[in-house]
């Protein structure tokens, strides 16, 4: 147990980027049937559920906390909206909306690392945002109101502030004219990255930690504490936050309880789920 422990922590996270995302990206380059895209989800899915019950950060997270229901509804709601989003692609591109700069002569795994890159600092700049325009807070506290850190959080969020997230950050890629394909392996990689940002996983990046977003630094964002939740916006990497200046590493020897995380001037946040997507409404 002790050596399975062990490589699932070294593993863990190398298996969903470079095995699960490659896996994708050669399915969709190659034209493969949407099947195998859905299969290949339910992996990353389940490799993180399996990864978070033999490593986990804290064993207390792999327990419902009343919420695994509700957090099933908000994954397949926003996962849903994800993709069915992609459909405005050819759309919008048909209606001459698009530049047409995009560069397509690039190899297909070069435009995709591209595309994370524009969308990784667009929604780093509106998740910053989400924490200084009320307005925008009231839809994004959804997201901080979890009382635990598990894979299925990445994807807790009001379908608002979902919308805008992914405006802000695709905005910019239908404008340079970015292909269809690009954008469902950008959709799908951006699943996978939730899942690593928020898993209760006690992973090791090494000197990675400090360039990838993932849930061994993004943990500090959901602390109770204001100024120290006011830290490490990024989605997939760390050069929104190096611009911004909000990038913050791991205090040594801190471990984070399910006390240490939520919303501490809002301890009574509504847990179900019809119930938090009309509270920012009842914050007007």
């Amino acid at each position: 147990m002790r050596l399975l422990r062990s490589a699932m922590r070294f593993g863990y996270v190398p298996s969903q980027l470079l095995l699960i995302n490659g896996l994708a990206l050669h399915a969709i380059a190659t034209g493969a049937s949407a099947f195998w895209l859905a299969a290949l989800l339910a992996a990353a899915i389940a490799l993180s559920f399996g990864a978070e019950r033999i490593a986990p950060y804290t064993a207390d997270w792999n327990r419902s906390h009343g919420d695994a229901a509700r957090d099933v509804v908000h994954a397949v709601v926003n996962e849903f909206s994800n993709f069915a989003s992609l459909a405005a692609i050819p759309l919008l591109a048909g209606a001459g909306l698009g530049l047409g700069v995009w560069p397509r002569s690039w190899p297909f795994t070069l435009q995709v690392l591209a595309a994370i890159l524009v969308l990784d600092l667009g929604i780093t700049g509106c998740h910053y945002a989400s924490h200084r325009l009320p307005w925008l807070w009231r839809f994004h506290a959804v997201h901080h109101s979890a009382e635990r850190m598990y894979g299925f959080n990445g994807l807790m969020k009001h379908p608002v502030h979902q919308s805008i997230e992914m405006v802000a950050g695709t905005a910019p890629l239908i404008a340079l004219g970015m292909p269809l394909e690009v954008g469902t392996a950008l959709a799908f990689c951006t699943a996978v990255q939730l899942l690593l940002q928020h898993a209760n996983v006690d992973f090791r990046l090494g000197p990675l930690r400090g360039w990838l977003a993932a849930a061994e630094i993004h943990r500090l964002h959901h602390r109770r504490d204001a100024a120290l939740g006011g830290v490490n916006f990024g989605l997939f990497t760390t050069l929104g936050d190096r611009l911004l200046g909000t990038l913050c590493d791991v205090p040594p020897g801190l471990r984070l309880r399910s006390v240490d995380i939520g919303i501490a001037a809002e301890p009574d946040y509504p847990r179900g789920y019809l119930a938090q997507l009309r509270r920012p409404f009842a914050s007007t």
